[in-house]
């Protein structure tokens, strides 16, 4: 097999987990999540967004997040950003390294950000370039890699497309994401493979979603291609409000379980991990949703 010997974990439960949570999380315990899960040994935690809470009440006080964590030497804490007032809060907050976000679904692009998929990376282009000019590393996220919830089967052409465009605005790196978690691990291969031919495979990372059970399936379908970037979630959180019965993104600790079984380091402490999942998931009044935090057994 040509797995890769180490794959980055991008944490985004607090931000992708948490936002779409019913209820909004106390700061206290954002911060908590997040000094936790660096703490464990995740080189990034994504650790909020500079969206309107009128449009995301559940990242309201990213500021305060970012005030309050313990920020360790080497450990990353991107936050997502919509525009350039999203950038400039961002900036005033400190933060380092944003996110931007775009679409491989026309309609999905116009029902979520209500714009077109040319017009958002439009909007993003001074927004990366001001975020460079300043010192921040830019990441990018493509929605809707393998499906989307209004038009079904998604051209891995046009993905492609939009994250070589996301490259070409100065994204470091971009993030592929089955939002609905719809992918089977062929379709999750030939999309790779596809990207891969406009950006290279080590600027490419992945996102999958589990509401189908397919996502580890997926993920070692792409390791065995070379990629060694990917996004999950603690305890699973997550989800997708456009996505019936959606179950979230793939739990870190099943990710990091799997991994270990391969022999591919990670640097993550899978038992601190666990312990996280079940720490934020007792502050939301549910078990965690991972199959690793429901059978691991504290000693």
């Amino acid at each position: 097999m040509n797995l890769p010997e180490r794959v980055r974990i991008v944490e985004v439960g607090p931000r992708d987990g948490l936002q779409n949570e019913p209820g909004a999380v106390p700061v206290a315990v954002r911060v908590e999540l997040v000094d936790r899960l660096s703490a464990a040994g995740l080189p990034a935690v994504e650790a909020g967004s500079f969206v309107s809470p009128r449009w995301v009440p559940q990242m309201a006080d990213t500021d305060r997040v970012l005030a309050g964590i313990t920020r360790r030497p080497g450990t990353a804490y991107p936050v997502l950003v919509p525009n350039a007032r999203g950038l400039e809060a961002a900036l005033a907050a400190g933060a380092e390294e944003i996110a931007v976000f775009a679409a491989a679904s026309e309609t999905f692009s116009r029902k979520n950000i209500n714009c077109s998929i040319a017009e958002s990376l439009e909007r993003f282009a001074p927004v990366c370039d001001t975020a460079r000019q300043r010192g921040l590393r830019v990441r990018g996220y493509v929605s809707c890699v393998l499906g989307c919830p209004y038009e079904g089967y998604v051209d891995p052409a046009v993905v492609a497309r939009v994250a070589a465009d996301l490259a070409q605005l100065g994204c470091y790196e971009i993030s592929l994401g089955d939002t609905i978690g719809v992918g089977t691990p062929l379709r999750a291969r030939q999309m790779v493979e596809a990207v891969a031919q406009r950006v290279p495979l080590e600027r490419l990372a992945v996102h999958f979603h589990d509401t189908y059970g397919q996502a580890l399936a997926n993920l070692f379908a792409v390791l065995e291609l070379g990629v060694s970037v990917i996004d999950s979630s603690v305890g699973g959180l997550g989800g997708c409000p456009y996505a019936r019965g959606a179950s979230g993104n793939v739990a870190t600790e099943d990710v990091v379980y799997m991994l270990d079984g391969l022999g591919i380091a990670t640097g993550v402490d899978l038992g601190a991990v666990v312990a996280t999942a079940r720490f934020i998931s007792g502050h939301l009044d549910r078990p965690p949703a991972s199959r690793v935090a429901r059978a691991w057994r504290t000693e």
